[in-house]
């Protein structure tokens, strides 16, 4: 869960079953910078708040991005207008999408391999959106849990959303 934090910096609230080494490798963040960022942490308890360092409070992102895996499209939002509705593939019934509130925390671009031009990591260790080497796939559920998009598009989309973007995915 996600909420807003008083300076700034975003806030990561602890869900059951996670642990500072989860947080950190979900945000891509060092353990060291955790316990800088939050001085006197110790054992997590669900609902705490943790601060998450180098990425902005979401709320203070204009654009954010609703997933639908079912429909199979990504709509980006500023301000909570629609701005555009792209074209997505999900994970296949064995790996599927993971629904839930995401960030996106860092890009990489020309990544290689299945992902396209760009790769957009998600605040989910492992997951993320990003291009595709094999555009006929777009529209299908085919990946191994992330959403695809057609190279042009999700290029187009990270020229918008900088990191700290708000990501919703739902069934």
């Amino acid at each position: 869960m996600l909420s807003r934090e008083r300076w700034g910096h975003m806030i990561h609230t602890v869900k059951p079953g996670e642990t500072l080494g989860i947080i950190s490798a979900n945000y891509r963040v060092s353990l060291q910078s955790l316990y800088a960022a939050n001085p006197g942490v110790g054992h997590l308890h669900v609902g705490q708040k943790i601060q998450i360092p180098g990425l902005p409070e979401p709320s203070t992102i204009p654009y954010s991005i609703q997933i639908s895996v079912g429909k199979r499209r990504l709509s980006l939002y500023n301000n909570g207008r629609l701005v555009k509705i792209f074209p997505i593939a999900v994970g296949k019934m064995l790996t599927n999408t993971p629904t839930g509130d995401f960030v996106i925390v860092n890009r990489q671009y020309n990544p290689g391999g299945p992902f396209g031009v760009l790769w957009l990591s998600l605040s989910k260790l492992g997951y993320g959106i990003h291009g595709t080497n094999n555009p006929s796939s777009i529209g299908k559920a085919v990946s191994h849990g992330c959403v695809r998009m057609y190279n042009r598009d999700v290029l187009q989309l990270a020229e918008m959303v900088p990191n700290g973007t708000r990501v919703l995915i739902r069934p």
